[in-house]
């Protein structure tokens, strides 16, 4: 099997990574559904690719395999509280776009798919499965864009267990200390042998 450690949830290991805050909306077996996945990637510009990872046995992977279909909506820094009930409730045993709009947040109907897609949402993508992977305790669903809509909203960040607005740029190397860069670097350039 090979030697490995696990990384915990919570661990000091895993709240060292920053991610953004996906919200999954899909419709299946257990009906509407939305969930929050910290673990929510962009793959590919050309053929628009983008992967959630999703725990095994949970209510959107359930809604996920039988559709082939699911929404990605990237929560914006107002949805803080949608992001926790997204999160913090199975869609097993509740319906969380009922007590989501009852608290007053707006779902879209999609235009491809037949998923809610979450309104005001920092970015929204319609997606096509096209891959499934199974990885540790999760599988990673990789959807092929078939729309996508922005807002001007920030999206909201997740690091240390809570959620974060970017706010200050760090600011990337001026263009004297780039060429001083590429000088080093290019004496380290590797020479091929022919």
């Amino acid at each position: 099997q090979g030697d490995f450690v696990d990384i915990p949830w919570g661990s000091d290991v895993a709240t060292k990574f920053v991610t953004n805050v996906g919200l999954i909306t899909s419709n299946g077996p257990h009906g509407p559904n939305i969930m929050a996945a910290e673990w929510t990637f962009h793959l590919s510009y050309k053929q628009g690719l983008v992967a959630v990872a999703i725990g095994a046995g949970k209510a959107p992977a359930e809604n996920i395999e039988p559709t082939k279909q699911f929404g990605v909506n990237l929560a914006a820094t107002d949805q803080s509280v949608m992001t926790s009930i997204s999160g913090g409730y199975s869609g097993r045993d509740t319906d969380k776009i009922a007590a989501l709009k009852e608290l007053g947040f707006s779902f879209d109907s999609a235009q491809k798919i037949k998923a809610p897609m979450v309104k005001d949402a920092a970015l929204n993508i319609e997606c096509k499965l096209v891959m499934t992977i199974p990885l540790g305790d999760h599988t990673l669903f990789v959807g092929e864009a078939l729309t996508t809509s922005t807002s001007d909203k920030e999206p909201l960040a997740y690091h240390t267990g809570k959620y974060w607005k970017l706010t200050i740029p760090v600011e990337k190397p001026s263009t004297d200390e780039r060429e001083r860069i590429k000088t080093v670097v290019e004496r380290h350039r590797r020479r091929t042998v022919s």
